[in-house]
């Protein structure tokens, strides 16, 4: 059998690079730190500062992801979705050194954010990855249902990260767009928690289509997508343009339509669309936010 004397194949740096530092949520979560430097009143940083801000806050997610996958390794590996990552194929050897990178790369993620803005976003840096790593991951993912509805604090901390570059005097756009983060996590990992049920299931992961049933779940889906769009139109009425409401409901309409098709029928095939829905729908809200001044005038 020749095909057994064959190399096994190896998993390019790069690819494995982002898959164990989660850099496509990453880089997400680093865009809504410029989010939150558009929407706060005030003189912007200079574009150096804020590209360093956003430097921070990939740094600080990315370590969070990593300890997310060094932590859950064992469980891991028991799930279809996941059992692909570095830890589990042994692409990456997990041994304690790399407990000592992800807090020097939390340190430098600080200490950046510190230094290209002021303590208040670095702090709020921190508190990104903390919440994502210890809250979320530690504490209470297999503890209760309501695991990833705190864990989404972790989203928001970015914004308010971004705003407080401006200025530590939070603005009500600032809370808003962070309350509007918070409000996107649950349907989004909710609708892959119906996609992904029993392997959620197996784990002994609690969330809440494995608690409640796939109909709660997507009805739970439905309420939140409805209060999540209705809250991101209102940064109209706090000033946001004519791009911004455009982006925002053409994003929030779509997801709401694929949130209500998923309460009607709450299968796998629906509950992805309805995930990818989430996607398009946070990728207008950020597009509106950052492309709104400079074409709304």
């Amino acid at each position: 059998m020749a095909g057994s004397l064959a190399p096994p194949r190896t998993t390019p740096i790069l690819r494995t690079a982002a898959g164990i530092f989660k850099l496509r949520i990453g880089i997400v979560i680093a865009i809504t730190a410029l989010a939150g430097i558009v929407v706060q009143p005030g003189d912007a940083p200079r574009i150096a500062n804020s590209f360093a801000l956003f430097l921070a806050v990939l740094i600080s997610a990315a370590s969070a992801g990593a300890f997310n996958q060094y932590y859950e390794w064992r469980y891991d590996c028991l799930m279809t979705r996941t059992r692909n990552r570095p830890f589990v194929t042994g692409a990456l050897r997990r041994h304690p050194g790399w407990l000592a990178l992800i807090l020097a790369l939390t340190a430098a993620s600080v200490a950046i954010a510190w230094f290209a803005a002021n303590a208040l976003a670095a702090v709020f840096t921190f508190l990104g990855a903390f919440f994502y790593a210890i809250v979320y991951t530690v504490w209470l993912k297999r503890r209760t249902w309501w695991n990833i509805v705190i864990g989404g604090l972790a989203g928001s901390f970015a914004v308010l990260a971004g705003a407080a570059a401006v200025s530590p005097a939070l603005s009500p756009q600032a809370w808003l767009l962070a309350i509007v983060l918070f409000l996107w996590t649950p349907p989004h990992f909710w609708s892959l928690a119906i996609a992904y049920r029993d392997d959620y299931a197996s784990a002994n992961v609690p969330m809440l289509p494995v608690v409640k049933g796939d109909g709660f779940a997507a009805r739970a889906i439905l309420a939140h997508t409805i209060v999540l769009v209705a809250l991101s139109l209102g940064l109209v009425a706090l000033g946001a343009g004519w791009v911004y409401f455009v982006a925002a409901a053409i994003g929030g309409a779509y997801f709401i339509q694929r949130a209500v098709v998923l309460a009607r029928c709450p299968d796998r095939r629906n509950a992805m669309r309805c995930f990818h829905a989430s996607l398009a729908q946070l990728s207008m809200v950020l597009v509106g936010v950052l492309l709104d001044a400079p074409l709304s005038g």
